[in-house]
């Protein structure tokens, strides 16, 4: 019986060890994923995305850096988890529907609650840079609606 308990404890060890090696700090490095240009049917002018973290086995989240060049922005959207913005370089807005437009700059952090509908990007003269972070949910992490009209976004 103790040899059985043994061999049972060893077996249960080497699991968990080889489980504990599969897991291991991953470094990404800068500019190892490719930068894409934000599509036509989500974005009104031009919108640089570069993915700085896609969804893995161990998490939810996607996380991604967002240039918009000035008067460019996304359209109306939806995250079913919430958005946290991190704006890191320029001046831009962003909107909840029936809201009114507030600034965001370098250095502030914006939320956006689940379901919440509102846009962001630039102002009209100046371009805005910052690091979107949401949850994958249900295998989606934004619902996409209408584009932001010229008379939305200046007004």
């Amino acid at each position: 019986m103790a040899k059985a308990l043994t061999a049972f404890l060893l077996v249960a060890a080497l699991s968990l060890m080889s489980q504990a090696q599969a897991q291991s700090i991953e470094i990404m490095p800068g500019g190892s994923r490719p930068t894409s240009k934000g599509a036509a049917q989500t974005f009104i002018g031009p919108v640089s995305i570069a993915p700085l973290f896609g969804t893995k086995d161990q998490t939810r989240i996607t996380v991604g850096r967002v240039t918009f060049e000035p008067g460019a922005r996304a359209a109306w959207h939806t995250h079913p988890a919430g958005q946290i913005l991190i704006v890191t370089d320029g001046t831009g807005w962003v909107q909840q529907w029936g809201g009114k437009k507030g600034e965001m700059k370098a250095g502030d952090v914006v939320w956006i609650p689940p379901g919440v509908k509102h846009w962001h990007g630039a102002t009209r003269t100046d371009a805005m840079t910052h690091i979107a972070i949401q949850e994958t949910v249900d295998g989606r992490n934004v619902d996409w609606m209408e584009a932001v009209s010229d008379e939305q976004f200046g007004g």
